[in-house]
């Protein structure tokens, strides 16, 4: 096995577990390793209430069923995400409809989204794509213009900030994580919500809980009076709803690597800076950055930038295999636009049954030109290093790679 196998979980993540089977996975004077994974969460992010789960498709789920999304009703979403925020509307019964990305941030566009709400519209689910915030000041306005929910998908997003220093997932009604195995912080798979209002805290819980009447906002002890609970005639269960839990395993691990989140950051952080230092120093626009907007801070989940090859005649593919020939980790390319893939467009074409309803043949609408446009062009450079020595290496890859085209193409 390699001596850098592991080098993301070189924290308390062991020593966390042990607690757990040493205890026969009860709970000691601290709380379980959910609770207090909720607790640190919360409070580094200065929210009231965070409710773990198993997934970050199931926080969305969660979130939105919190919101009151039923059948029928629509909620807007970028077109240039992953298809499990559409897979969340459609789990609620409602529709996913498709805003359009701005062409420099590749983010939703707010003016786009005023275009996209209709009598239908229940909530605006945000996605902060990349480790990059959203306008959130323009879309907060829009959505309290129109009484709409704004759900902050913040799976790519841990603790970038926008032009008021606001936090990701602090700015909506609830923000959502993912822990999956990619991301900034991981317990495998996993995520987390996040608000400051009592009653979605408290309704999201009973969802990912199986219902359990006496989970609360800040607990989900569902055994909290055993005479109660052991007794024949004690109804357990409030409403109907999914077991979302996340394993007390997979939270000490995620306990473990929130300690952590700024070692993690930082290295996201310095990559993305380095990539994006080379772009601008060649001058050569093959390659184009992505726009920050002023008083922004990234995360750099990934390193995104447009890629300009048709203008010189080299395809996508070929800048690729030239960036790993001279030592570059592969770059990875955009999800199709969430109309675009085959479960969505067979459901707007053939018509959709969710739950006992069907829904109509106009299931999932919106133009989206700039983000199909932008699909077919992204780079996604990966940030995940683990020392200087990695991400140095990636940088000379890049700085060659650039300056090979630019002596090849010259005139």
């Amino acid at each position: 096995m390699s001596l850098y196998k592991g080098w993301k979980f070189k924290g308390k993540e062991l020593s966390y577990i042990k607690n757990i089977l040493s205890s026969d996975f009860r709970a000691d004077s601290s709380g379980t390793m959910n609770e207090r994974l909720e607790v640190k969460f919360a409070k580094i992010h200065k929210q009231n209430y965070a409710v773990t789960a198993n997934s970050g498709t199931s926080t969305l789920h969660m979130a939105l069923n919190a919101f009151g999304v039923g059948h029928g009703d629509e909620v807007i979403i970028p077109a240039l995400t992953v298809a499990m925020c559409g897979y969340a509307v459609w789990q609620c019964g409602a529709v996913p409809v498709y805003a359009d990305v701005k062409k420099d941030t590749f983010l939703i566009d707010p003016h786009d989204i005023e275009k996209k709400i209709t009598k239908k519209t229940k909530a605006i689910m945000v996605v902060h794509l990349y480790g990059l915030m959203c306008d959130m000041s323009a879309i907060k306005r829009i959505a309290k213009k129109n009484k709409l929910f704004i759900l902050e998908d913040c799976a790519q997003c841990f603790f970038a900030s926008d032009e008021k220093k606001r936090i990701a997932g602090t700015v909506g009604d609830v923000g959502s994580w993912s822990f999956e195995n990619s991301k900034h912080i991981t317990t495998g798979d996993g995520g987390i919500v996040s608000t400051n209002n009592a009653k979605l805290a408290k309704k999201m819980r009973e969802f990912a809980c199986a219902g359990f009447k006496n989970v609360t906002a800040k607990s989900g002890k569902v055994r909290i009076d055993r005479n109660k609970f052991q007794d024949p005639n004690w109804k357990r269960h409030a409403v109907l709803a999914y077991n979302y839990r996340l394993p007390e395993v997979a939270a000490a691990i995620g306990l473990a690597q929130i300690e952590r989140l700024n070692f993690f950051l930082s290295k996201r952080i310095v990559m993305g800076k380095k990539f994006r230092k080379v772009i601008s120093k060649n001058n050569f626009d093959i390659l184009i950055n992505q726009l920050i907007p002023n008083q922004f801070t990234h995360s750099y989940y990934t390193f995104p930038c447009i890629f300009n090859g048709k203008k010189y005649g080299v395809k996508w593919q070929e800048f690729r295999k030239k960036f790993i020939y001279f030592g570059g980790d592969g770059i990875y390319a955009a999800w199709q636009t969430v109309n675009n893939e085959p479960a969505f467009k067979d459901a707007k074409e053939k018509g959709l049954y969710s739950g006992s309803m069907k829904i109509s043949s106009s299931y999932g609408w919106g133009d989206a030109e700039n983000a199909e446009n932008i699909q077919k062009i992204m780079m996604q450079f990966t940030t995940n290093q683990r020392n200087l020595a990695e991400m140095n290496k990636q940088e000379k890859a890049l700085n060659k790679t650039l300056k090979y085209y630019k002596n090849k193409l010259k005139p």
